[in-house]
């Protein structure tokens, strides 16, 4: 993969994401799987973004 490549279209400011893209507030990957860890989400904070990897 690489981090310098920035996908415009999915912002991301999670800097400890192995996918984070090194050099702005973006993913580096093409896609990303989104979810939830409840049962009837409600609000934002509800969902997860499940392409996250710690680096």
């Amino acid at each position: 993969m690489d981090k310098n490549y920035a996908n415009k279209s999915i912002h991301c400011t999670v800097e400890q994401c192995a996918n984070h893209c090194c050099n702005s507030d973006y993913c580096s990957l093409d896609s990303i799987q989104v979810g939830t860890h409840e049962m009837n989400p409600t609000e934002k904070k509800c969902t997860d973004c499940q392409s996250f990897q710690l680096s």
